[in-house]
């Protein structure tokens, strides 16, 4: 029996718990007959405290019990932020584990290190559910668009903030309004600055670029600018030129040089995008080969990731795969060009 362990069991965490508990023998049978188990939930808070749990006996605030268990052979890192989830993670993939993770931060900050020693070691490092949550977009760059040679990829990378641009577009609310409303629904954080100042979408873009331009892609080096300054009158001149507002993370190669930039975008109404609204994501992909490919669902949410987290599980399971890699070598970007500013909307 395969025996994995969850660091965390915030929202994707106790999501992940729930969806391999329900669904254990269904996974088994797609891993021919594998069987699997949680055997650890690492969280710092008590086991007392979730209420209604059923599983309170796997939970532990101890780590080292989980590197040093050679039955675990694969983690989910769903803690979040930088540290201590580098840690961790570097830890495990030295001692010869596979870890997947949905950490946007620690795949956009030190991606390419964790990665490299991944490859050293013969584990995997697994993080779709890092981007776009149930989008499978970091599998099919890596395994179906692989061939093609990728100018471009674009698109609306954080449903928080799109859900907001809907009601107000769409609604006619006024930003602080979208914003509570968010609140409310559980889509916007009660610190919701990653989501609405671009911080959020600008990492998941670093790790697409990364990985279609082979270069560590530096988040701090991106143009990166939020809804936060959106008026009534960027709205009205929108709707004024046949189109609507999106927050667009954008990485395109136009000869030699590659632009990447997170800001609010003037799209039209007959792109595939503009039809986008409220949490849902969407990715564009460019090709010379393949054309323009859009992929689109829940970007993010409590199952939606979950189920990315556990795809990638099982993955890692089932082997190692051809490795995802980058060079630790900065990419050099070049100035972002908009071809018009109106008010607070920029035009590609």
């Amino acid at each position: 029996m395969a025996k994995i362990a969850i660091l965390g069991h915030g929202v994707v965490g106790s999501g992940t718990a729930e969806m391999f508990l329900k669904e254990k023998k269904s996974i088994a049978k797609r891993i021919n007959n594998h069987e699997i188990d949680i055997k650890y939930i690492l969280d710092v808070r008590d086991a007392s405290e979730f209420v209604g749990c059923t599983y309170t006996d796997k939970f532990t605030k101890d780590f080292e019990c989980i590197l040093n268990d050679s039955e675990v052979t694969v983690v989910a890192e769903l803690i979040g932020g930088t540290e201590p989830a580098y840690t961790f993670v570097k830890k495990l993939l030295l001692a010869g584990k596979s870890v997947v993770t949905s950490n946007k931060e620690l795949v956009a900050k030190k991606g390419s290190e964790l990665l490299r020693i991944a490859a050293e070691k013969g584990v995997n490092f697994f993080f779709e559910a890092s981007v776009g949550g149930g989008i499978p977009i970091i599998r099919s760059l890596h395994n179906c668009l692989s061939a093609d040679t990728i100018t471009e990829i674009s698109g609306i990378l954080n449903g928080t903030t799109n859900f907001m641009l809907t009601k107000m577009f769409r609604d006619g609310m006024a930003f602080n309004d979208a914003l509570k409303l968010a609140q409310e629904n559980g889509y916007a954080e009660a610190d919701p600055s990653d989501d609405v100042g671009g911080v959020d979408a600008c990492r998941k873009i670093c790790i697409l670029a990364s990985m279609v331009f082979g270069k560590q892609v530096n988040p701090d080096k991106v143009f990166c600018e939020g809804i936060t300054k959106l008026t009534k009158a960027d709205v009205d001149f929108c709707e004024n030129r046949g189109g609507t507002a999106k927050l667009l993370a954008r990485a395109v190669k136009i000869g030699d040089e590659i632009s990447v930039c997170v800001c609010p975008a003037f799209v039209p109404n007959d792109s595939l995008l503009s039809g986008v609204n409220d949490v849902f994501n969407a990715v564009m992909v460019k090709g010379e080969a393949t054309g323009e490919v859009v992929l689109t669902g829940r970007g993010a949410g409590k199952f939606p990731t979950a189920s990315a987290v556990v795809n990638d599980v099982m993955n890692a399971l089932s082997g190692v795969e051809t490795p995802i890699s980058w060079s630790d070598t900065e990419l050099e970007l070049s100035e972002t060009k908009f071809a018009e500013t109106v008010g607070n909307i920029k035009i590609f």
